[in-house]
């Protein structure tokens, strides 16, 4: 099939307009997601450069179609424009807003790391902040229990609840679904009316291992979080700095020429 003479400055004009729509697009992305404003919120930071580098290939890409129009314009030998001083020239903007690009994405990676470690630190904070406050709880139920087993007539009301527990298990008035827990309930009355110390030391104990084991897990999913944060978003903003500097310096470069 012959190509018509049409086509090739076609394809140019396309690429450079298909070029220049996804910078500015990007560019006004890039305000919109910055609205509202909180640049000293630690939040709003990682929220707003994770978004930046999550969208940062698409300037790359515009800027890339963009000098593709004008070189494949210039390979059709089309006239270059004299005496037009740099300035004037759209491809120097697009370089030098690569340049731009490359710095910012180059700036914002240490600020990402450093957000993503106090964020985790502050995390690991609360939350054992909520495990001292829970195990300070179950210390004050236990005391409480103590001194209700101390108590004859307290000891007294928890004997009566095991009989009429025991009763109403064997006579089958506890639903099936709910007898599980009644006979752990069951269990717990006939050790602490037994032996009250003994009981209340093994409750402890079981709660206090339950919530470390709690907070275990949950700081291992706050440490991984981070880590895959801090390298995810991380490379991602060290390889688009790369690529914007090495597009922009190199394009200024031969331009000055």
């Amino acid at each position: 099939m012959k190509s018509s003479p049409v086509y090739s400055p076609f394809t140019a004009l396309a690429l450079k307009v298909v070029g220049l729509i996804m910078i500015v697009s990007s560019l006004v992305d890039y305000i919109f997601l910055a609205i509202p404003l909180n640049a000293g919120q630690r939040a709003w930071q990682l929220a707003y450069v994770g978004q930046l580098v999550d969208r940062g290939i698409l300037p790359m890409v515009g800027i890339a179609f963009l000098l593709l129009g004008y070189w494949l314009e210039s390979s059709m030998g089309a006239p270059a424009s004299e005496g037009r001083s740099l300035v004037q020239d759209l491809r120097f903007w697009a370089l030098l807003l690569s340049s731009l690009l490359g710095l910012i994405f180059l700036l914002v990676l240490p600020l990402h790391i450093n957000n993503v470690v106090q964020q985790s630190d502050a995390e690991l904070k609360q939350l054992n902040d909520r495990v001292t406050l829970a195990q300070s709880q179950i210390e004050g139920r236990a005391q409480q229990i103590g001194a209700l087993v101390k108590d004859p007539k307290g000891l007294a009301q928890l004997k009566q609840q095991l009989t009429e527990l025991n009763q109403a298990l064997e006579s089958g008035r506890v639903p099936a679904e709910q007898q599980p827990q009644a006979k752990a309930y069951q269990q717990l009355l006939q050790t602490i009316t037994q032996n009250p110390t003994k009981a209340i030391s093994q409750e402890v104990d079981a709660a206090k291992a339950k919530i470390i084991k709690e907070k275990q897990d949950l700081e291992n999913q706050t440490k991984t979080g981070a880590m895959k944060s801090a390298l995810r978003t991380g490379l991602s903003s060290l390889l688009l700095a790369i690529g914007y500097i090495t597009i922009g310096w190199s394009g200024l470069r031969n331009a000055g020429r």
